[in-house]
């Protein structure tokens, strides 16, 4: 694989798509952000950015500030806007962040930079046919919710393309076993870790296998997480306990634009 260069202003970009998108509500915290920012300026695949899950838009406008910049096309933002978890859909049956939504990329300066489509990811995904470069996933976190959206959209996602998943480390029974199982456990994928709590890989159907221990260590940290999780039950007293013990052996650290590109050709040494 040909080097990757980091662009010189990446920082400042980083830091000025951040600053619009941490006014915005939303559970994605800086060092997140800055990952998915140095994602989508650095991965050396062409394609879409395709984003399944938006609620507020807050890493929304994270990537359309980045992509604008660079030149990297509009960001597909999938989402019906009406997730039970995140609204109080029990008082408010209608109740919806979408107007929230057109708010806050209509004040981030990005509307024309995103591609919306108002609708369950199942609903693109069926007709979709375009090359993605990136697919990040923080939609339904139910098992069949992120394997949905990973089944529906990772056959189109380029070579050297990358997909990650948000919440992976926090106690959803979706993101963590679909990355586990499909992307930790295939050699159609190279460089994987973790930031905080996304769960991110390159896709390498060509040479995966080269990447093979470096998954596999990873995948044994992250498997011990499953059983805590597979239930999608709040933890309490010692499974909580148990399970942040587990969770503090998977590496999660923060990492900076150069040390991200370094890794997409640097398998780990047995």
């Amino acid at each position: 694989m040909a080097t990757i260069e980091v662009p010189r202003d990446l920082d400042a970009v980083l830091d000025d798509a951040w600053d619009a998108a941490r006014k915005i509500p939303g559970y994605l915290m800086e060092n997140e952000a800055r990952l998915l920012g140095t994602i989508a300026a650095c991965v050396p695949a062409g394609g879409a950015i395709v984003e399944t899950g938006s609620f507020k838009g807050k890493s929304t406008v994270m990537l359309a500030k980045v992509a604008a910049h660079y030149g990297l096309g509009p960001i597909v933002a999938i989402d019906p806007h009406n997730s039970p978890i995140l609204l109080d859909c029990e008082s408010d049956p209608e109740a919806t962040s979408y107007k929230d939504f057109l708010r806050n990329i209509e004040a981030a300066g990005v509307a024309n930079q995103v591609e919306i489509h108002l609708a369950y990811s199942h609903q693109v995904s069926i007709s979709w046919s375009r090359p993605i470069r990136f697919l990040w996933i923080d939609g339904d976190h139910t098992y069949e919710g992120a394997k949905t959206d990973f089944d529906g959209f990772i056959k189109h996602l380029n070579p050297q393309g990358v997909v990650a998943f948000h919440d992976a480390l926090n106690v959803f029974p979706g993101p963590i076993r679909v990355f586990v199982e499909d992307v930790l456990r295939s050699d159609e994928f190279g460089a994987a870790g973790f930031v905080h709590s996304i769960a991110w890989s390159q896709f390498r159907p060509n040479d995966g296998g080269r990447f093979q221990k470096q998954r596999a260590a990873l995948g044994r940290s992250a498997a011990r997480l499953i059983p805590f999780v597979a239930d999608g039950e709040k933890l309490h007293g010692l499974t909580k306990l148990r399970y942040k013990l587990n969770r503090s052996r998977v590496p999660r650290s923060a990492v900076h634009p150069a040390d991200w590109v370094s890794l997409l050709d640097r398998p780990m040494q047995s």
